[in-house]
């Protein structure tokens, strides 16, 4: 007899990794024209974490994914799938997913890489929600982590300021307690792809003199552009995620948005009613760390233990592609 009782995707186990190097506003007063008040005042940032030249985007990631498991009580050895969500990935190929399979022991897990930027963490969430509740699989770590000082130009102040390093993991699973995955929206418009986007390094400018040269292996960003965009698609897809999972705005007891800048974060807590302190923030600590921004928010909200049973956490973030999205967690 057929079973029609779809499991339900929860995450059981969160952990997260910044290095330990800091960079201040003040550091970066040395290095380009700009100065603290202009940076916190535009942005919120007053530090950011940046990798050592030996520590790589796998590295991050395997601290992280390790404090995930270790979280959920379960083995590597019982994962199924490994999504690795990352712009900055340690080679083009082989996938990075991959690296982290072999250094975890996940023997009978498949892997694969990403990429959709800064909302790479709710993709790899909404991929494997699918495959839980589609009963395919029982157990899948998702990992997020980015080492953006690779590609940021410590010459160009309007960027520079602004991206860290780190990583954050979480296990979904259909077993356990944890936070259910309500819904996860996602959005993307290919129209608006060159508003943020690293032009070299693939097959349409592979690397020569010229590209070096001329800094293409560097991100490029139109930032003005991309803030007008960024409230109104995560505001859209944030509403989307909130009515599908059968909620009203006014039960969102947490907001974690990505940390890309303050004055978003502020416009969509004021579009939503969530008060400041309801708001989760870290960007003061680490500024944008792409892809893992959201994941570290949620494990160090976890970790302190201010979340209560039965709060209602919506997430949200926006990046190049351009990609957005939004997902509702209910603490069980």
């Amino acid at each position: 007899m057929q079973n029609f009782n779809r499991p339900t995707a929860k995450i059981i186990g969160t952990g997260s990794y910044v290095p330990e190097r800091v960079l201040t506003n003040q550091d970066l007063e040395k290095m380009v024209d700009t100065n603290d008040e202009w940076i916190v005042s535009r942005t919120g940032m007053k530090e950011r974490r940046i990798a050592r030249s030996d520590e790589f985007t796998s590295d991050m990631g395997l601290a992280a994914a390790k404090k995930a498991l270790e979280a959920s009580k379960i083995s590597p050895a019982t994962l199924d799938l490994i999504l690795f969500a990352t712009l900055t990935p340690d080679y083009i190929f082989p996938s990075t997913a991959c690296l982290i399979q072999t250094q975890l022991g996940a023997v009978k897990a498949a892997a694969v890489d990403v990429q959709a930027a800064c909302t790479g963490y709710l993709y790899a969430l909404g991929i494997a929600k699918a495959f839980i509740e589609a009963g395919i699989y029982k157990n899948i770590l998702i990992i997020a982590a980015e080492k953006l000082s690779s590609i940021v130009n410590y010459q160009d102040r309007n960027t520079c300021v602004l991206f860290g390093d780190g990583a954050s993991a979480a296990v979904i699973s259909s077993e356990g307690k944890g936070l259910a995955v309500r819904d996860v929206s996602l959005g993307s418009d290919g129209e608006l792809a060159k508003l943020l986007i690293l032009p070299a390094g693939g097959c349409r400018q592979p690397a020569t003199h010229e590209t070096i040269d001329c800094n293409l292996h560097f991100l490029q960003m139109e930032g003005k552009e991309v803030f007008k965009h960024a409230v109104r698609r995560m505001e859209s897809a944030s509403k989307e995620s909130i009515d599908r999972a059968g909620l009203k705005e006014e039960e969102i007891s947490w907001l974690i948005p990505h940390q890309a800048n303050m004055r978003i974060i502020e416009a969509l807590a004021k579009r939503f009613q969530v008060p400041m302190e309801k708001v989760f923030v870290t960007i003061h600590k680490y500024g944008n760390t792409s892809a893992s921004s959201l994941g570290i928010a949620l494990d160090e909200l976890l970790r302190q233990n201010t979340a209560q049973k039965g709060d209602n956490i919506l997430l949200t973030a926006f990046g190049a592609g351009l990609t957005w999205g939004a997902s509702v967690l209910t603490h069980e």
